[in-house]
């Protein structure tokens, strides 16, 4: 019978591999009933470890790397100026990795990662609606993994959002409070958690203000650069809401350029409120009201996270932290 591998054995006992992994570390961040149970299985199993593998990760790098999918956004920079501060203090050094948006990239570069010598990773993923076996093997190698912003939905990993459910909600009943009844969400092509919450909260503002849902008022932008614009462009032509809540601050920023193109006066015409940490938004005309998120706080708790679970300090009792984001409102909505 040919020997089992650490997989097989998390697929027996229903649990993740890096769940399985810890169990062999014998890291402090797990149940020891949980961790008793897979020993037992593994000796039941003649499953062994790999000790060379387990051997290396013993000696640290001091390293952390950081996978974005994009670096032409204000909040993954804030956030990079928030993981880097925390790892500095601490005595780590950064390693900045793009997947562009790319779930293969992102594949590619977490295959690198684990033959490389990193101590931990701290990922904004590409897209949930893909395989994500990558990221159990990091567990599986012994490489701690927290996620922000763009995050795994998965009980066993860290995850540090923003709250974009009631957030997505605010911003929509801020709009809706205007008078706005056809307001159009901008969202991207793909499955994100960000994006399924921020969308569910402007639906929950469109229940409770008596407005029923109209599909063709939820626009999925697709990723690729070159088609933004123009499917955005034809959208509000076609559709000619009286407000956009935008997810995504691209978005929003393509909105400007498109009612620029339409004749179409903000706020008089169209009002625009957005996700974004944009710097440039009370410069812009009209001033941009945003939903901002405490990006450097994100990413300085996600770091100081991954930080304790390298070291095998006490982290958080709980898995999934929230900041609450603010909304700031300007002339684009109440010009």
């Amino acid at each position: 019978m040919d020997p089992i591998n650490i997989r097989q054995l998390a697929e027996k006992l229903n649990l993740s591999v890096s769940t399985v992994s810890k169990a062999f570390r014998n890291s402090y961040d797990i149940n020891p009933q949980t961790r008793e149970r897979i020993l037992a299985l593994a000796r039941e199993l003649n499953y062994q470890p790999n000790p060379a593998a387990a051997s290396l990760r013993t000696q640290q790098s001091k390293t952390l790397a950081v996978i974005l999918p994009a670096i032409d956004n204000t909040f993954f920079v804030q956030a990079l100026k928030g993981i880097e501060t925390v790892a500095r203090q601490r005595g780590y050094h950064v390693l900045i990795y793009v997947s562009y948006d790319d779930h293969d990239q992102e594949v590619a570069l977490t295959n690198s990662l684990q033959r490389g010598r990193i101590d931990g990773v701290l990922m904004s993923i590409a897209d949930a609606g893909k395989d994500l076996g990558h990221l159990s093997e990091l567990g599986a190698k012994g490489i701690p993994v927290v996620f922000f912003d763009r995050v795994y939905e998965h009980d066993d990993h860290f995850q540090v959002t923003t709250n974009d459910r009631e957030s997505a909600y605010s911003a929509t009943a801020h709009l809706l409070g205007l008078g706005c009844r056809r307001i159009a969400h901008l969202t991207l092509d793909r499955s994100l958690s960000i994006a399924d919450r921020r969308r569910q909260g402007y639906l929950d503002a469109l229940r409770d203000y008596g407005i029923a849902e109209d599909p063709d008022l939820v626009f999925a932008c697709p990723v690729d650069a070159e088609q933004k614009y123009e499917a955005l462009h034809a959208f509000l032509a076609r559709e000619r809401p009286e407000a956009v809540f935008s997810s995504f601050e691209n978005l929003a920023l393509l909105t400007y350029q498109a009612c620029a193109s339409l004749a179409l006066r903000i706020p008089q015409d169209l009002k625009i409120i957005s996700f974004s940490n944009l710097e440039a938004a009370p410069l812009l005309s009209p001033a941009l009201s945003t939903v901002h998120q405490r990006a450097y706080e994100i990413g300085s708790s996600a770091s100081g996270i991954l930080i304790d679970l390298i070291e095998q300090k006490p982290t958080p009792g709980f898995r999934k932290l929230s900041l609450p984001a603010t909304l700031e409102l300007r002339t684009s909505t109440i010009g």
